[in-house]
């Protein structure tokens, strides 16, 4: 059963989110801010990062870059959730070291396809 680290602070998204990701097979792990994110991916070991990016004491753009800086959880694959959808988010997203990027409110269809596809290719 793969495991996804979903990094959220809001509530609400996260235990929408992680139901249906169990419904779909997943082990789902939280953090709930970027500091924790990045000090759980080394301990929890996730098979996928869904990074919310507007976080609180570390948003998700710096614990991306630090999570990918680490020789030991650089292959992790990231997606990048953000509600603020401007443009040249995605590119900011995939500067910082993620693989993949979505909107809020999540497609969820949508969301499962990038992760399967992450998740072949890792």
């Amino acid at each position: 059963m793969p495991k996804v680290m979903l990094v959220e602070d809001n509530e609400m998204n996260r235990d929408m989110l992680s139901r249906r990701l169990e419904r779909k097979g997943f082990d789902v792990v939280f953090a709930l801010d970027g500091q924790a994110a990045v000090e759980m991916a080394d301990s929890e070991r996730p098979d996928l990062i869904l990074m919310d990016m507007s976080l609180p004491i570390m948003d998700g753009w710096e614990a991306t870059r630090q999570i990918k800086a680490n020789a030991n959880l650089s292959d992790i694959p990231i997606i990048a959730l953000t509600a603020h959808a401007m443009s040249g988010d995605r590119e900011k997203a995939l500067q910082a070291g993620c693989e993949e990027y979505d909107t809020k409110p999540v497609d969820f269809p949508r969301l499962i396809e990038k992760i399967n596809v992450l998740l072949k290719n890792s």
